[in-house]
């Protein structure tokens, strides 16, 4: 038989006191909780806390400031992600062809909603596909095939005529796209900061709102109310200040709408927690962000008033159940982190992992 490894826990398969085991085996890449038969000397055995592979359900593999990025680049930021435990990928939009990232047996898992789909003119040079109305359904669908069950719409940016946030899409367009993609099996989110354009994405039947700065309390009853998750990559909400100090000249409006939408942050999210709203992590790395943030993150959920282990969730078995993958769970690939400490009595530990494991192999760690 080939070499297993042997961890010894506490295991954290869910949130719940209960939901811990004292070890687990990997045996071909697999989580078992059965002893399997082996040789002591064929085995390594692990020691700590476990958690399932972390998730970053907003990121950008083969994106810069600049746009799309080469290969090597690409491979970097998915290694970087790799190494700060987060092995599973929601990317939230990217001009690059990364499928060759599947073949990578030492890279996460990456689910795309292929490329952005925004305005002319309204969005990030070299970011997205630039259409009119009248062609979003088009595009949906042609993403829809590109992606892994994603698709990404730029639902506001600054409307140069007014100087402030404003929506990209009119109603009309926004259910159509929304519907097309739906009938593919598809599910749409959407970039958003601004309260004004959230109405029309609710109605349209939205599945997810990245960011997410502009709910107000209506918003965030009828966000709850229809299970729309938001994903509020408050890491990167944290630069707005510095966005609308270089705005301010040009663009006073919305400077100061910027500013606000920044003073709120935290409380946007505690209401939306406390409404029920599901919420996951991001980091929006991959843009003007480094990659590898996805500690950080939880870590801002925590300060917005999530309860540790609601935030520690946002990035693990709640957001692996909400992404269709498995957790820690009999049969499962073995994608886990190990931990010298509790993370759920400190977040602050998922920013030191001891341990990682990749499809059953050790990709970093002392033990190498």
């Amino acid at each position: 038989m080939s070499a297993v490894l042997h961890v010894v826990g506490p295991v954290l398969t869910g949130p719940g006191d209960d939901d811990v085991r004292d070890e687990l085996w990997v045996l071909d890449g697999r989580i078992t909780f059965d002893r399997p038969r082996y040789s002591g000397a064929d085995a390594v055995t692990l020691r700590g806390w476990v958690l399932p592979g972390l998730v970053d359900a907003h990121c950008h593999v083969g994106l810069d400031a600049h746009g799309a990025v080469d290969h090597d680049t690409a491979e970097r930021q998915a290694l970087t992600d790799r190494d700060a435990g987060a092995l599973l990928l929601r990317d939230a939009g990217s001009p690059s062809d990364t499928r060759w990232v599947d073949g990578r047996e030492d890279l996460p898992k990456l689910i795309r909603a292929g490329r952005h789909l925004a305005r002319p003119r309204r969005y990030l040079r070299n970011y997205a596909h630039e259409i009119e109305p009248g062609d979003l359904t088009a595009y949906v669908l042609q993403e829809a095939r590109r992606g892994d069950g994603w698709v990404k719409l730029v639902g506001d940016w600054i409307d140069r005529d007014s100087g402030d946030l404003a929506p990209c899409w009119p109603y009309d367009a926004l259910k159509e796209a929304i519907d097309a993609a739906h009938a593919v099996g598809a599910r749409v989110t959407a970039h958003c900061f601004s309260e004004d354009s959230l109405p029309d994405l609710v109605a349209a039947g939205i599945d997810c709102v990245e960011h997410a700065t502009g709910l107000t309390e209506d918003l965030v009853l009828q966000f709850a109310a229809r299970g729309i998750a938001i994903v509020p990559t408050l890491v990167n909400i944290d630069t707005f200040p510095a966005i609308a100090d270089g705005a301010e000249a040009k663009f006073p409006k919305y400077a100061s709408h910027m500013r606000a939408l920044h003073a709120r942050r935290y409380a946007n999210v505690r209401a939306a927690y406390d409404a029920g709203i599901p919420i996951y992590v991001g980091t929006d790395a991959g843009g003007s962000l480094a990659h590898g943030l996805v500690g950080h993150e939880v870590a801002e959920l925590v300060r917005a008033g999530l309860p540790t282990r609601a935030a520690l969730s946002a990035a693990t078995w709640a957001a692996r159940e909400w992404l269709g993958r498995d957790g820690l769970t009999e049969g499962a690939p073995a994608d886990f982190v190990v931990y010298e400490t509790d993370p759920r009595a400190d977040v602050a530990v998922l920013t030191a992992p001891t341990v990682i494991v990749l499809r059953g192999n050790i990709v970093s760690g002392a033990v190498l």
